[in-house]
């Protein structure tokens, strides 16, 4: 009897590219380890941690008319494993057409660490916080409050090689928190959370003062209909507007017209004005607590990625410079098509207003009505063109009186497009990390966003959502 010993990522890597019968082949190995703690009612409910290693294989083969792709993923941690990927690829490339992507691979680069073992995290790393969450539960039982959560820490390391000599290695830790509290009559609900890189900075007593103060705001209901209100949007929410700003800049999607990037007779908006003086929208691998990947990782290629761009290196790139539109996320085929330079995607991404300043209580403080949002739901695209996105309020709506918290409203269903919200803010806060509940849990976690003021926000209908 055979028995198949689990392989290390670099090994897998070499493997796959040795087997491989195409012209080319690129392969990535994912590594990775989570730890994870889950609490219901007071209680902690489960916890864990899981490790799995998945793998992409893409080949490249000539074809009638230039060079066709065949990509394929699987977990995998065996040679034989690995082996039935590649084979898959290689005959996927073959029988595909010529991509319109094509072009030069990334060639002969190697990663200082490429040698090094995959990183990897436990348990251990929820050691503070795990004691503070317990004092957190016995203080909300004691004073008639119901926590319900969740923390994961992730520890992913990629390693990415290729039959053109690329050789590179990243190590990507990636946190975040949540948690929900409510009344013991299930009637109000508030909610925080946040991103981590490694849970050295969360405090489970502070997030649950959190949801304390704001289940405190909620004890007294003022009904609202729907109108434009005053409307302070903290920097979660913030990050969940930026978050559908920056994916749907497609250089290629602008550049055929069917996006709100897209100009008038043709063409992108490169070089417009599309927010207000002072906006800057940008991604650097490098920035401080959000740091990423420095180089293209693509398993597959679509409107903002391009399997050709594999082993690319990425840098600083501004999307929104003074309120000038100055990049969209180029290909190296899309930057050919657009005449623009190549700008690929990076896994972060950052929002700053010139004159921001303070902090969301400053801003509160500051309103003499208005309502303050807690976080933003079930976000959908309304018009392209515009960018118009609906959704929903969640967890909490609460009404500024004279610069004070005076209760909570009802919920509403929202219409508004975050290229317009750039241009009619009236005040933001400085920059600070941010967590996006819409699509930080499993998509995009690494942000940091000023909280906003828009005088005029459209809450478009009352929801009964809480």
């Amino acid at each position: 009897m055979t028995i198949s010993l689990r392989s290390t990522a670099q090994h897998l890597v070499e493997h796959a590219l040795s087997a491989s019968t195409a012209d080319d082949c690129i392969a990535i190995v994912r590594d990775a380890t989570s730890a994870n703690l889950r609490w219901a009612n007071n209680t902690l409910t489960t916890n864990g941690v899981m490790t799995g290693m998945s793998v992409t294989i893409v080949s490249f083969a000539s074809v009638d008319g230039g060079v066709a792709t065949g990509s394929v993923s699987g977990s995998a941690s065996t040679a034989e494993q690995v082996t039935a990927l590649v084979e898959a690829a290689d005959a996927a490339a073959r029988a595909g057409s010529p991509a319109e992507d094509a072009g030069e691979l990334i060639a002969d680069v190697t990663s200082a660490d490429w040698a090094d073992a995959p990183a990897t995290t436990d348990i251990g790393v929820y050691e503070s916080f795990a004691s503070a969450l317990g004092d957190a539960f016995g203080q909300a039982q004691a004073e008639d409050r119901l926590l319900y959560g969740f923390v994961n820490h992730e520890v992913s390391t990629t390693y990415l090689g290729s039959t053109r000599g690329l050789r590179l290695r990243h190590v990507q830790p990636t946190g975040h928190y949540a948690c929900t509290g409510k009344d013991t009559s299930l009637t109000r609900s508030a909610w925080t959370g946040g991103a981590t890189r490694d849970f050295s900075d969360v405090d489970a007593a502070t997030m649950a003062a959190t949801v304390a103060q704001r289940l405190s705001w909620a004890e007294r209901r003022i009904d609202l209909p729907a109108g434009r209100y005053d409307t302070i949007l903290p920097p979660s929410a913030v990050a969940d507007l930026m978050i559908d700003a920056y994916w749907g800049a497609g250089a290629r999607v602008a550049h055929e017209g069917e996006s709100v990037y897209s100009r008038r007779g043709g063409g992108t908006r490169i070089g417009e004005k599309i927010g207000a003086p002072g906006v800057s929208l940008f991604s650097d691998p490098t920035y401080a607590g959000l740091e990423c990947a420095h180089f293209v990782i693509a398993g597959a290629s679509d409107n903002t990625e391009s399997v050709f761009d594999n082993g690319l290196a990425l840098g600083r790139t501004d999307w929104i410079r003074d309120g000038m539109l100055t990049g969209l996320l180029q290909t190296r085929h899309s930057a050919g098509m657009t005449g623009q330079s190549v700008t690929p995607m990076v896994d972060n991404l950052v929002l700053e207003i010139g004159d921001g300043a303070g902090t969301m209580e400053e801003m509160i403080a500051g309103t003499q009505r208005g309502l303050l949002l807690t976080c933003l739901w079930y976000i959908r695209e309304v018009d392209p063109q515009t960018m118009l996105l609906t959704g929903l309020t969640r967890d909490g709506v609460y009404v500024i009186e004279d610069g004070e918290i005076v209760g909570a409203a009802n919920n509403f269903r929202w219409n508004e497009s975050p290229i317009d919200l750039l241009n009619r803010f009236s005040g933001a806060s400085a920059s600070v990390p941010s967590f996006s509940r819409e699509w930080g849990d499993d998509y995009f976690s690494r942000t940091a966003t000023p909280a906003l003021r828009i005088p005029d926000f459209n809450m478009s209908s009352v929801s009964q959502g809480v």
